[in-house]
């Protein structure tokens, strides 16, 4: 057992037999949280396990049957196949897979967001109210991008988590929200944003080694004003400084719905010889992301290495190959939270970063309804692997020299 899950108070009667519904598209990431569920409840030792208050406690998965069928015209209905009565019950859900598709007038159509949010709530309305609780983990926060308004626009987050609160769901928790105030659409009800800094810091010193993590030979970055709260939290654990570029944009033009960056003007100390993580929340398209590492190149930073949550490259692979093969960015690392293509995957300056475990963390304890804020704020891990570090314990894993 880690010595984590012994700090964890995990001696109280669970909230009710605990059951997980993974919807389409995060089946994989599904399974890798159920194996650690099931691995755990099994070497656990507790002297009550076999009282009627921890029925079901132990089981050979937590995963249940449910089925989301369409009919012709594209609509669709939500099926339970096992009964949920009493369940404390963890819907997972994937809403930017974009892979899957669905037959609409003999047509393949691809699932959108709107698509997996309406399908979650499928599923919800099939439980019918007989579960004593409902946890939607959601990753990628359903319309997290709009969640401000600018002039008479639609808030379309704050309107789905009011919309799921009233359906019936007592938790949302979600990961690294583009911006966290949006929960103030929900004050009532629970709402947990997570950040993955540790997986990313885990990562970053199992894949490279000969770092020194000081002020002197990396710094922390942010590619715009609104992740600086991000960066700052990396660098304030690191120990590290930190700096900022802010967009200057074509306020006289609307293009794709946003105003265009006209350039990157940064903030901060030199970054000339050093080593450089850009922290963000999501890659989309990677324009951004791809100007801010040639500005710091231009900068003569040593080595750049990038952190995002959600990957999403919207307009596919070929710049960030072409950047890598330029030397502009070293390594890109983002999470398996969402939908990840085979064409990512294969890619060389691509590392992934599992958070099937972290997810296990969270709906185990949950569960049990004991405190999750050392999840929440992982300052302790994170010192911890840098102790290692620097103690050369991680050298073997390491296959890339700073």
């Amino acid at each position: 057992m880690p010595k984590r899950e012994e700090k964890r108070d995990l001696t109280t009667i669970p909230v009710g037999s605990l059951g997980v519904i993974p919807l389409k598209g995060v089946r994989k990431l599904a399974e890798q949280v159920d194996y650690y569920l099931v691995k755990w409840r099994a070497e656990r030792e507790n002297e009550h396990k076999g009282s009627l208050a921890f029925s079901g406690y132990e089981r050979p998965s937590y995963l249940l049957d449910c089925d989301l069928p369409r009919f012709g015209t594209g609509e669709g209905k939500g099926v339970i196949r096992t009964t949920v009565r009493g369940d404390d019950i963890f819907i997972l859900v994937d809403v930017v897979n974009y892979s899957l598709t669905y037959k609409l007038f003999g047509r393949e159509n691809h699932m959108s967001p709107d698509d997996h949010y309406q399908d979650l709530k499928r599923i919800i309305a099939a439980i019918g109210g007989k579960a004593r609780r409902i946890t939607v983990i959601m990753p990628f926060l359903y319309e997290s991008r709009q969640h401000k308004r600018n002039g008479r626009e639609s808030l379309d987050c704050a309107i789905a988590l009011q919309e799921l609160t009233g359906m019936g769901v007592d938790n949302i928790i979600t990961f690294d929200a583009h911006d966290p105030r949006v929960q103030n659409a929900i004050p009532l009800s629970g709402f947990e944003t997570v950040r993955t800094t540790y997986q990313f810091i885990k990562a970053l010193l199992r894949n490279v080694s000969g770092m020194q993590i000081d002020s002197d030979h990396m710094m922390v970055i942010s590619p715009d004003e609104g992740g600086m709260g991000r960066a700052i939290y990396l660098a304030s654990v690191l120990g590290l400084d930190v700096g900022m570029f802010y967009k200057r944009r074509d306020y006289t033009q609307v293009v794709d719905g946003r105003n265009p960056i006209l350039s990157h003007e940064f903030l901060g100390s030199s970054v000339e010889g050093k080593t450089v993580i850009i922290i963000d929340d999501m890659i989309s398209s990677g324009e951004s992301m791809l100007d801010v590492a040639r500005e710091l190149k231009d900068r003569k930073a040593k080595r750049i290495y990038v952190f995002s949550t959600f990957g999403l490259f919207t307009s596919g692979l070929d710049k960030f190959d072409e950047a890598y093969e330029k030397g502009v960015i070293d390594r890109i690392f983002t999470t398996n939270l969402i939908y990840q293509t085979p064409e990512l995957l294969s890619r060389e300056w691509y590392i992934s970063c599992d958070m099937s475990k972290y997810i296990a963390y969270i709906i185990d304890t949950l569960n049990h309804d004991a405190s999750i804020s050392d999840l929440l704020n992982p300052v302790e891990r994170i010192h911890s692997i840098i102790s290692r570090y620097n103690a050369g314990e991680l050298e073997e894993y390491a296959t890339l020299k700073n």
